[in-house]
């Protein structure tokens, strides 16, 4: 389901309420890949729920450039609801989502190995004594690179 913040964090209580474990990634999820993909279900086998926080539009084009995003926030959302993985979506605008971190305090945060280095609402989930998990990334699975290749075979 696609969640609006306010009813995202009142859900969050109610999970948390029903004894659910509740995990929380995040990022742009520009072009959905297998790199993707798998990174989600380890994450969601970490805990019952997971929360996928897509950045808006704006944000991807603030990070990746204005060529980005290849797909608009809504279309990101509704695939990423077809994923077996995802139970709830919601969009942020911020650079980072560590103010939506701080108001779900889920019981763990994941991120890619590429961002082991700085994991944005790390402080606040291990401070409510949750857990932080940095997840090896899928090789060769790289938006970016995806991209390239795919500019490359353009005439």
């Amino acid at each position: 389901m696609l969640y609006e913040r306010a009813d995202l964090i009142a859900q969050r209580a109610a999970w948390k309420s029903q004894g659910k474990k509740v995990v929380f990634t995040n990022g742009c999820y520009d072009i959905l890949h297998p790199g993707h993909i798998r990174l989600l279900e380890r994450a969601r086998s970490l805990g019952d729920i997971l929360i996928l926080a897509l950045n808006t539009d704006s944000s991807v084009q603030r990070l990746k450039g204005p060529s980005r995003p290849f797909f608009d926030q809504n279309t990101r959302a509704r695939m990423a609801l077809h994923l077996e993985a995802v139970d709830a979506v919601t969009l942020f605008d911020e650079d980072t989502p560590r103010e939506l971190i701080a108001a779900l305090l889920p019981d763990v945060l994941v991120k890619g190995a590429d961002w082991a280095h700085f994991i944005a609402g790390r402080e606040e989930v291990e401070a409510a004594g949750g857990e932080v998990h940095a997840l090896p990334l899928e090789p060769g699975y790289s938006t970016t690179d995806i991209a390239e290749r795919i500019a490359a075979h353009t005439p």
